[in-house]
């Protein structure tokens, strides 16, 4: 891959890792608790934990997509982003611009796909993780 490509992709996950951080920052600023006693009825103490536990998903999501992201960053810097960890081949760069933290070329997630809807061993699927906005080639 090109100096230019591989700056690009750099360039994009720092900024949203950087992004995913200053929003746990903000997240984690508000009291995300719940006192029963300060709720005036049942209806109303759902609504509220049903809220801290869509806030506390959203916080799982973008710790994992972090992660991931840290990964493909470390990826960039030993020079092996964009090759497939299962298969050692090329990622697509079609792939890589919808998906820039994926580790498995296409055939190899369709593979792991199929092998999941069969009930073998499973990893997490990409698309529950929480998404990035894809990159717009700028040629």
């Amino acid at each position: 891959m090109r100096k230019k490509d591989l700056e690009k992709f750099r360039k994009f996950l720092t900024g949203e890792r950087n992004r995913i951080l200053q929003h746990a920052i903000r997240m984690a600023d508000q009291n995300v608790t719940i006192d029963s006693n300060d709720v005036p009825d049942i209806v109303d103490l759902a609504t509220s934990d049903l809220s801290l536990n869509l806030n506390v998903e959203i916080r799982e999501r973008e710790r994992h997509l972090l992660s991931k992201i840290d990964t493909v960053l470390a990826k960039i810097d030993d020079g092996s982003f964009g090759i497939c960890d299962e298969c050692g081949e090329a990622i697509g760069s079609g792939r890589l611009q919808a998906r820039p933290v994926t580790t498995l070329c296409i055939k190899c997630k369709e593979e792991e796909e199929e092998q999941e809807k069969r009930g073998g061993a499973r990893r997490e699927p990409e698309d529950l993780r929480f998404p990035l906005k894809p990159i717009v080639n700028d040629n």
